[in-house]
């Protein structure tokens, strides 16, 4: 092997023409180099004068020794690492040499560049580092030329985009080695990419969402790379390296510099429009995580300054009073922050050595990076300082390098680099000019800044409103397209500074302007916010501005939409100042002219029910009509009577639910129109249960209707739902209920959607177990939200529309509970888990009525009993496969009171307890559902490493075929129990054979789903309270060991801060080839819900095979008593399109903007 490594190194030299002085340096590839890098560049041409380096080969190697050539390249293929390697730093250098000079055929360079992304996808790492260092040392151009011939970074097998798939490798020197190479080709691009060269954009411009995409393997070595890629490489902090005249201005913002050639630029300028490219070539997921990763400034500074101050009175150690309650504070703090890193004990100590320094001048500068009126040259002098400062003061190299790599990488997280009030000049100009189309990325970071720290604007806040007041409109002259955003933004501030708003009649004049004619809607919705916050007068303004709304207010008049999107505005804000008269009058605007008009009847058929990407006046009313009734009880303060004034807005929204959208009795809605209503009808349920009141008006039975949203047939409407759903389970604004609801996505058709679920499910468990770790062995109850869905979940499915008791049917429903023991179970909590299930036996449903205590069970009952036999034979089989055990658990738990009611009689809850409602045919389907479903899910399943040197030709193994769900017939459940089907399935035991049922071949377009409409459900109060969870733990659950079975659950614990980024995390443990996003990410705005715009979708790995029902009957709905169950069958749905959210408010804080929480649906297609 030796001799075979030694004549590869030496015939690759020869070949390249290098000789004993080794081969020539690489190229000078500067990211903060200005101007960049050009293509046509003659400079990168010019070869080194220097001709001992120089590559020279007196002739063509391959045309002189073919056979010696030949056998060269046969060592690609070589069955020793090293080999392969040495082989692949071979072929790069007479690609970079064009062979010594002697030039290479433009055959024979494909064949050497298809090799070259071969190897970058080697089975091992050595030869994938290898390859990467090749393409380090190509120079842009031949980045460009050569290795673009293959394709650029978005084309799959191209070498590019091989490069591109490193980055989430699962080796992390392969990462380490491979992102820096490929951000550093983007920065030199960045030149091209801003003149428009349409070779280098096709090419390079995917480069920054694949490296920022890699957020979503919630590795934190992988994230802490990530922050120094981006303010290193993409985004470099001394990018451009020119030096400004004056660095400060009135304005906060650099003065222009002078370059060589005797122009004038501005550096501020320069830098944003590099901020604004990235933006505008990102995809969704990474645009996400761009976002995500600025917002953690605002978010982590009062933690650093709390860090601050315990330092400082820390004093290096001694302390005169208070110190044991001082270290602790500086102790759990420093545990927070360590717990952000990758090696958390090293953070940690290097935590306390920069403490017991005791520098006060170090705490400034870091105060200097998280104000945000600190302009960018003050913040990139402090890092530098700050840095200079812990090298000097470390007491050696090794400690110094360790303090410092810590404290950058906090600094990367804390330092308002984007968010930077130098920078909003320049935006703001962008979204004026639009050039090099710009406009709508400019806008977009305007938007974010605005919300996510207004405190930048305070700088620029009165040209901002200068600006607005100059493009006023009147019912002649509509506003700017780019006035929504400026009025947002001044919105956000004007709530925090109110008095640095103008007070001068002519801005009042503006806001009214806009409020009465604003186009679109929302600028009226602004204006109004701004009015309220700023106005001295508020009381005399919003009577006024609320006759001048309703004055001749009707469908289709001047401004109709706009006077509709203030009066919603102002009976949120308002509702005392409006007066009685003017509120009646409001809602009967909203209801009679409004909700129930259908002034474009449809021609369609009468189930008709599809998603369209325009939306048209009629709906954009009928949004803004629902947002008025909602809004009125949000902002209703008397306790006693809320029921009566809430009870017929919760029937409306929940007949928008159950009728899939439909008011009108004669059945003529716009089948677009339906969807929307029903998604945003869905959306405001989940607002006003953000408020407990109003929470605890949502029944049970309208909370299951309520969660069938969450399988609704249009893709669109489903994720609106799941991204609002997890932005609020985020900030803790929901109950734990509601929890339950993104386990229905088990059988999601969409891969994007389904990934985002299991993602943030994960995360969020991940963060549930830390809690509960932290917990052990306190006083306070032991954290088992987690634990304790799954009762919840067995009545949810108990009452879903799908439910039968046939063998196929209850395999079926086996999945959802699959689903969430692969989301949830460990082998610490799956004894919990499994006695939970069990406690569901001995209790009776709750929710259809409340039967005397000897009677018998109810049909209700009998689901709730077929569930729980269900759910413990799932969770054994789920023990089995692990090679887990379930332990007996002492204690007993408590079922949520509004779900469940005790068994009275104890007779009759032993002969339950000892009877098995199961078919015979159910143990062994699930069974072989179950290793069916987890062999799918193992990293790797149905894909191989493309390219892996001696591993061609394996082909990937194929999972087994999952049984299918079938749909259900037009017959009653009881009649489906009185002749049950069997069918006969081979299945492999090791005792005896069962019937069991046949798998089929999913359909990955069609999903699970019912389109079952239920009665109206006239009691909207919930019996229980958020008591009933926190009740539901064991006596002896307290005195359980914290979880430390996975330490890939240890490191996604650590990833998040007690209320920082839950959902958007990804838990470590999935594979980074296969690691999607989430989620989740509290997103500002609702624009999606007027675009349908689908994800982009990326390489994965193979799914498990999802089941699919065939289409059942059609047949009208009819109003059952709610005592009586039937199991109605499901209407049949087109195929779904593959495509692509603190502490709860109380009940008496007056209702908040919520920022873009009342903007669904209500944006133009193009406004995002």
């Amino acid at each position: 092997m030796q001799l075979r490594l030694l004549a590869t190194e030496t015939l690759g030299d020869i070949v390249a023409g290098i000789g004993a002085a080794g081969p020539p340096p690489p190229p000078n590839m500067d990211p903060a180099a200005y101007p960049s890098d050009a293509l046509a560049d003659p400079s990168e041409n010019t070869t080194s004068l220097n001709l001992v380096t120089k590559p020279s080969s007196p002739q063509s190697f391959p045309s002189t020794h073919p056979q010696a050539y030949a056998n060269y390249l046969g060592r690609r293929l070589d069955k020793s690492a090293l080999v392969r390697a040495a082989w692949t730093t071979g072929i790069g250098r007479i690609l970079t040499t064009s062979a010594g000079g002697a030039g290479l055929s433009q055959q024979e360079e494909d064949r050497l560049i298809a090799d070259l992304g071969r190897t970058l996808g080697d089975s091992d790492d050595k030869v994938r580092i290898a390859a990467v260092r090749v393409v380090s040392n190509f120079s842009f151009r031949d980045v460009v030329h050569k290795l673009g011939r293959s394709g650029g970074v978005d084309e799959s097998g191209s070498v590019l985009a091989t490069l591109a798939e490193r980055v989430k490798d699962l080796k992390q020197p392969v990462r380490a080695e491979a992102m820096p190479v490929l951000a550093r080709i983007w920065g030199v691009a960045v030149g091209e990419i801003s003149a428009g060269n349409e070779q280098v954009c096709a090419l390079l411009k995917g480069i920054p969402s694949k490296i920022l995409n890699t957020h979503y393997t919630n590795d934190l070595e992988v994230m802490a790379l990530l922050d120094h890629i981006f303010f290193e490489q993409l985004l470099p902090l001394n990018y451009p390296p020119i030096k400004a005249k004056n660095p400060k201005m009135t304005n906060g913002s650099s003065q222009g510099a002078k370059e060589s050639q005797g122009g004038t630029t501005d550096p501020d300028k320069i830098r944003t429009e590099r901020i604004l490219l990235l933006i505008r070539d990102l995809d969704e997921r990474a645009k996400k995580v761009f976002y995500i990763n600025q917002s953690r400034a605002p978010k982590l500074a009062p933690y650093v300054t709390a860090f601050l101050e315990r330092c400082e009175e820390y004093n290096g150690g001694v302390m005169d009073q208070n110190e044991a309650q001082i270290k602790a504070h500086l102790t759990k703090l420093i545990q927070t922050f360590a717990g952000r890193f990758a090696n958390s004990q090293q953070a940690s100590a290097d935590l306390w050595k920069f403490a017991k320094m005791h520098d006060r001048r170090n705490y400034q500068l870091i105060r200097f990076c998280m104000k945000p009126d600190t302009d960018y040259r003050t913040i990139i002098k402090a890092i530098r300082e700050l840095t200079k400062r812990i090298v000097e003061i470390a007491p050696s190299t090794t400690v110094s390098n360790s303090l410092v790599e810590t404290l950058t990488s906090l600094l990367y997280q804390i330092s308002l680099v984007v968010y930077n009030k130098s920078h909003v000049p320049a935006i703001m100009e962008y979204t004026r000019t639009d050039d090099k189309s710009l406009a709508a990325a400019a806008l977009e970071l305007l938007r974010q800044i605005s919300s996510r720290t207004p405190e930048v604007l305070k700088a620029h806040v009165q040209a901002i409103c200068k600006t607005l007041q100059d493009e006023a409109p009147t019912a002649k002259k509509a506003n700017d397209a780019g006035a929504v955003d400026n009025l947002k933004a001044c919105a956000s501030f004007a709530s925090k500074y109110p008095k640095e708003i103008p007070q001068d009649p002519k801005f009042r004049q503006a806001m009214t302007s806009f409020a009465l004619h604003g186009f679109p809607a929302e600028a009226a919705k602004y204006a109004v916010s701004v009015i309220w916050a700023a106005s001295e007068k508020k009381e005399m303004l919003v009577r006024d501005l609320v006759q001048q709304c309703l004055k001749g207010f009707h469908y289709g008049g001047e401004g109709f939409l706009s006077r509709l999107a203030a009066l919603s505005q102002l009976i949120l804000l308002a509702p005392h100042e409006i007066g009685q008269d003017s509120t009646d009058a409001i809602m009967d605007a909203a209801i009679k002219q409004i909700l129930t008009q259908v002034r474009e009847p449809s021609k369609k058929a009468a189930d008709a029910y599809e998603w369209s990407s325009s939306i048209d006046r009629e709906a954009l009313a009928k949004i803004w009509a629902l947002k008025i009734l909602v809004n009125r009880i949000r902002s209703y303060d008397d306790a006693e009577s809320l029921p009566a004034v809430a009870a017929p807005v919760y029937e409306l929204l929940s007949k928008l639910i159950e009728k899939q959208g439909e008011l009108s009795p004669a059945r003529d809605t716009p089948p677009s129109h339906k969807c929307r209503l029903r998604l945003l009808a869905a959306r405001l349920y989940l607002k006003l249960c953000t408020h407990k009141p109003h929470d605890a008006l949502l029944s049970a039975s309208a909370f299951n209707n309520l969660a069938i949203v969450a399988q609704d047939s249009i893709q669109e409407v489903r994720a609106g739902f799941l991204q609002r759903l997890k932005k609020y389970l985020h900030h803790q604004k929901l109950s734990q209920r509601f929890y339950t609801i993104p386990f229905l996505f088990a059988f999601e058709p969409s891969d994007q959607v389904r990934s985002d679920v299991t993602t943030w499910i994960k995360s969020r468990a991940a963060i549930f177990s830390n809690n509960r770790t932290q917990q052990t062995g306190s006083t306070s109850k032991v954290n088992t939200v987690m634990e304790s869905l799954i009762a919840r979940l067995i009545s949810l499915l108990a009452h879903h529309p799908d439910y039968a008791n046939e063998a196929e049917d209850l395999i079926d429903l086996s999945r959802y509970i699959i689903f969430y023991l692969q989301n949830v179970a460990t082998v610490d909590n799956l004894s919990l888990i499994y006695h939970i299930a069990q406690r569901v036996k001995a209790c009776r449903d709750a929710i259809t009525s409340t039967p005397a205590p000897d009677a018998p069970p109810t049909e209700a009952d009998d689901r709730l009993y077929h569930l729980s036999d269900l759910a413990q034979i799932t969770i054994r089989k789920y023990e089995d496969t692990h090679n887990w055990t379930i332990q007996t658990l002492p204690g007993k738990v408590r079922l949520p009171s509004s779900l469940f009611s005790e068994i009275k009689s104890h007779s009759e809850a032993q002969r339950i307890a000892e009877h098995n409602y199961l078919p015979e045919d159910v143990e062994a389907g699930v069974e072989h559902l179950l290793r069916a479903t987890l062999r799918a899910s193992r990293p790797g399943h149905g894909k191989k490493r493309k390219s892996e040197g001696d591993s061609e030709g394996r082909e990937a193994k194929k999972a087994k075929s999952l049984p299918v769900r079938k749909a259900a017939g037009a017959a009653t459940t009881k009649e489906k129990k009185a002749a049950p089907k069997k069918t006969a399935m081979k299945t492999k035991t090791p005792t005896k054979s069962k019937k069991t049922t046949e798998p089929k071949e999913p359909d990955s377009g069609e999903r699970r789903r019912s389109g079952r409409a239920k009665p109206v459900e006239k009691n909207y109060m919930e019996r229980d309270s958020e008591e009933d969870d926190e009740e539901m733990y064991m006596d002896a659950a307290a005195d359980e060991e914290p979880e430390t079975d996975s330490a890939a659950d240890a490191q996604a614990e650590k990833s998040d801060i007690e209320t920082e980024d839950a959902n958007e995390a990804v838990p470590t443990h999935q594979a980074h080839d296969e690691a999607k996003g989430d989620e989740g990410v509290d997103e500002e705005s609702d624009k999606e819900l007027e675009k349908g715009t689908e994800p982009e979708e990326e390489e994965e790995e193979e799914p498990a095979p999802k089941p699919t029902p065939t289409s059942r009957s059609k047949r009208k709905t009819t109003t059952s008593p709610p005592s009586k169950i039937k199991a109605r069958p499901a209407r049949s749905r087109p195929k779904a399109t593959r495509s692509k959210t603190s502490t709860r408010a109380k009940a008496k804080q007056m209702p908040s903007d919520d920022d873009d929480d009342d903007d669904e649906l209500t944006d133009p297609p193009d406004s995002e």
